[in-house]
Order: structure tokens, then sequence, then C-alpha cells
């Protein structure tokens, strides 16, 4: 997913939380810093477990054996979309799980390609990211040329 498009999902935790106002002189990624993006990506995390539970719960009290093959159609598509977005969100979860994880290692925050801060907007702003700007913009451009 190009890094200018994101989840509902992501859009709604992400407006949920005040911007993290650095102290003067405060080094970055320090403890406290550090636990701003954890309760970020704990919240996030938790409210797309929620999702994934309402959805297991609206397949089960929405399946019908619909007599009509339209219908059945409608509705098959219908869950086929749902089970893709969960999909994705999966996925989701998976990288916040390694965000979490290398939070706990003291990694978070470093581009994982130059090892340059990645900075803290853009953390906010995508808070799985593990490329700098500069980083990723060389990376969406090689994917153009690819065609990847």
């Amino acid at each position: 997913m190009p890094a200018s498009k994101k989840s509902n999902s992501e859009i709604t935790v992400l407006k949920s939380f005040k911007p993290y106002k650095a102290k003067k002189g405060e080094a970055y990624m320090s403890e406290e810093m550090s636990e701003h993006f954890r309760q970020i990506l704990q919240t996030w995390k938790k409210e797309l477990m929620e999702e994934v539970d309402r959805t297991v719960h609206h397949m089960q009290d929405e399946a019908a054996n619909f007599p009509d093959p339209n219908d059945r159609a409608t509705q098959e598509e219908e869950f086929s979309l749902e089970l893709r977005t969960r999909d994705r969100e999966r996925k989701l979860i998976k990288k916040i799980d390694e965000a979490l994880t290398s939070i706990d290692d003291e990694e978070y925050g470093y581009c994982e390609s130059c090892g340059v801060e990645i900075g803290v907007r853009r953390l906010e702003a995508r808070p799985t990211a593990t490329l700098c700007i500069d980083c990723k913009t060389i990376e969406e451009i090689r994917e153009k040329q690819v065609g990847t």
C-alpha cells in the first residue's frame, strides 16, 4: 500500500491521540517517547482485533441460505469483501507486532535501510513505518520503474 493511502481503522486510531511534544533537549526515542508510540500501536491493534471479532459475529449472524441465486451471490460477495479487508488488517496486525517488538528492542524509529531517525511526525502519521521518508521515496520510485 503506498504511503499516502490509509485504511479506515488506521485513520480512526491516528485521530484519537495527542501529538507528542518533545521536551527541550529530550533524546530521540526516549522512554517517554517510546511509550507514546507503544500506546498508539497497542490501541490500534486492540481496535483491529475488535473489528475481527465483529466480522466473525456478523458473518455467523448473517449467514443464510438464500433460495434466490442473486441474493446468495450478493451475500457471498459481501463476505468476500469483508474477508479481504480482514486479511489486510491481519497483515497490519503483524506489522504492529513487529513495531512493538522493535520498541522493546530499542530499534523503533530508525530507518531499516540507512539508520537515520524516521521522525516523530512521520511515525505518528504511520506508526508502522520502517523507512525514513527519503528511503521510502526511493523504494517507491524503484517499484514504479520495475512495475511491481
